[in-house]
């Protein structure tokens, strides 16, 4: 019988020497794990179990990790996803966060960093539903509407430039979790587009301004000295 306690991690990756020592990481680190080799072999797993969290590489023979997000989100299936992607393929990023995924992480990385990362996306997952999947995003009098890509603050509609809607959208899909400039760089920009971190701030701050947020008494947007940002108000989504 599976634990309550014990989340349940879908680890999807071709190469059976990631998945032999990633698998029992995870294990120890208080997660039950179940294992595919591919993308099809995922969708089947998935179907079975009913993860509460796939992990998945994005490079696989068949059907690979972009392509399991869409069959996943296409079913109105909303178990949030974290992809492993190679650090240079900027558009590989873009387009899977585009196609639904909830997180990304950049081979190589530490398996201590993807336990923090699986426990993140975990705990911003309402209802079994992520905000990641949600249409519309509220917090206070900040309303995001996803789809048609329009901000508004207490009713009014305020105009913003596509990369500073691109990083609001982000930050309210991940509240309370500090993200470095190049964290957030490389998440949208992509490091072949941007080559400072600069560009960050001044997005930010074109949010602020327009937002009316105050960096000395932030209501949404906070600078985390010597880290970076972190959307501190509280989300909801409808």
């Amino acid at each position: 019988m599976p634990d309550p306690q014990r989340p349940r991690v879908l680890l999807v990756d071709d190469e059976e020497a990631i998945t032999s020592t990633l698998g029992p990481y995870l294990e120890r680190a208080g997660f039950e794990v179940i294992v595919a080799a591919d993308g099809e072999e995922a969708l089947e797993r998935h179907a079975e179990s009913r993860p509460d969290i796939v992990v998945s590489d994005v490079l696989m023979p068949g059907l690979d990790g972009r392509g399991l997000v869409r069959r996943l989100r296409q079913s109105e299936t909303w178990t949030p996803v974290i992809l492993l992607t190679q650090v240079d393929e900027a558009s590989e990023r873009a387009a899977a966060l585009d196609e639904g995924a909830d997180d990304y992480l950049g081979k190589p990385f530490l398996p201590s960093e993807l336990v923090s990362r699986i426990r993140a996306v975990l705990r911003r997952t309402i209802g079994g539903r992520p905000l990641s999947a949600a249409n519309l995003l509220l917090s206070d009098a900040l309303e995001l509407d996803r789809s048609g890509r329009r901000t508004r603050v207490e009713g009014r509609t305020v105009d913003l430039t596509p990369k500073a809607v691109a990083l609001l959208d982000y930050l309210m899909a991940h509240p309370d979790e500090v993200h470095t400039r190049e964290h957030l760089l490389s998440a949208l920009w992509g490091f072949e587009f941007a080559v400072t971190t600069r560009a960050v701030d001044h997005r930010v701050a074109e949010l602020r301004r327009v937002l009316g947020d105050d960096a000395q008494r932030p209501r949404w947007i906070e600078t985390v000295p010597g880290a970076g940002y972190r959307f501190c108000g509280r989300v909801v989504q409808r």
